[in-house]
């Protein structure tokens, strides 16, 4: 017999203010399936999307309460129950999902490697979060090691691969090096490791990141240089390109004074800063440029196809994943006083910076 679903909240209003509620479980209807939502990763990129919520409509996903989201995360499910046709119960699947013990979705386009969800309130949003991947027979997803990478850094590595490509797509805007603030989270870990694999490059790849950090930074070797964040004014000025993580106003507008109309491009893209003062306006140099990763896996899919993107990011993942296996400390936490005391370890950025943290569901 089911049980009603719990449903991890967070008051859109105020992050810190979070509780789990119980809602009663409905009948599937035709075409749906039930997926019981095992394990998955929780980083600062999911406080990113709890910040930018509505802005940029990630709170839409997963339907809650007024005032209230439930934030989207990465990680694995089974198909508990099935009434679509082509998906059996027992099947585990990768993708986004909800902090919740299950999710109910329509199934649409489907084929070999998984499924689409095509619940009406997720059809104007974007394609890239609706797709559920087939893992159960995927030797790619086997072993618990495999399965944390996987869920830690694989959107986050397709968010490194797209900025990697659109940098090169443009010559790196005549740069002689790349900074790259919040240098230790993963997203940043992953662009450094892409950028310093550029054969033939001719610009630095600068990792910026707090003092504290600066020695597992620098272990990685996945930059050529690592610079304290109160060091930023020692770095000589030349042709650079900023790839901001943080969205730090103040860290912004020091990058943006130092380097004046050197700084060539200025690439906006998370907010693992999130208390601290927003991005500023006005600044010396090129106007900060928001990136959404969305819009550039459409602009590689019409390029390549999506044989072509999917073959392409695969070639540059399967590396990466080797060359990162071990680098970090996986925990692992277990039902929902654990998930949601990691969820506020994370919002607070007390998570050290050598974990990464998978959450368990149990009902």
């Amino acid at each position: 017999m089911r049980s009603d679903r719990s449903d991890f909240l967070i008051e859109k209003s105020n992050l810190r203010s979070t509780v789990w509620r119980e809602v009663p479980t409905a009948a599937l209807e035709p075409g749906q399936v039930r997926l019981r939502v095992d394990r998955f990763a929780l980083t600062a990129n999911n406080i990113t999307y709890a910040f930018f919520g509505d802005k940029f409509r990630y709170w839409d996903f997963f339907p809650a309460p007024e005032g209230y989201g439930r934030l989207p995360v990465w990680g694995f499910a089974e198909v508990e129950e099935s009434r679509a046709d082509g998906v059996t119960v027992g099947e585990r699947v990768f993708g986004y999902l909800p902090i919740s013990t299950e999710l109910v979705v329509s199934v649409g386009e489907l084929s070999q490697s998984g499924f689409s969800d095509a619940s009406p309130w997720r059809q104007e949003l974007s394609a890239v979060y609706n797709r559920y991947l087939r893992v159960t027979d995927d030797p790619a997803f086997s072993g618990a090691s495999l399965e944390a990478l996987q869920a830690v850094f694989r959107l986050l590595f397709v968010t490194s691969f797209l900025i990697d490509g659109f940098l090169a797509d443009n010559d790196f805007f005549g740069a002689r090096s790349v900074l790259v603030s919040s240098a230790s989270s993963k997203t940043s870990l992953a662009l450094g490791y892409l950028l310093k694999r550029n054969s033939g490059r001719d610009f630095e790849v600068v990792g910026l990141t707090s003092a504290s950090n600066i020695g597992f930074v620098s272990e990685t070797g996945y930059y050529d240089r690592v610079v304290d964040y109160e060091d930023i004014g020692k770095i000589e000025i030349e042709p650079a390109v900023f790839v901001d993580m943080a969205g730090n106003g103040q860290l912004q507008s020091t990058i943006h004074h130092h380097f004046g109309d050197a700084l060539r491009y200025s690439c906006a893209v998370g907010r693992s800063h999130w208390e601290g003062p927003g991005r500023s306006s006005g600044l010396p140099g090129p106007r900060p440029a928001v990136f959404l990763a969305f819009d550039h896996v459409d602009m590689k899919i019409s390029k390549w196809g999506v044989d072509g993107y999917e073959r392409r990011l695969a070639d540059a993942w399967d590396p990466f994943c080797n060359a990162v296996d071990g680098l970090l400390e996986i925990s692992y936490h277990t039902g929902r006083e654990e998930i949601e005391t990691l969820y506020h370890s994370v919002l607070e950025g007390k998570l050290p910076t050598q974990l990464a943290a998978m959450a368990i569901m149990r009902r």
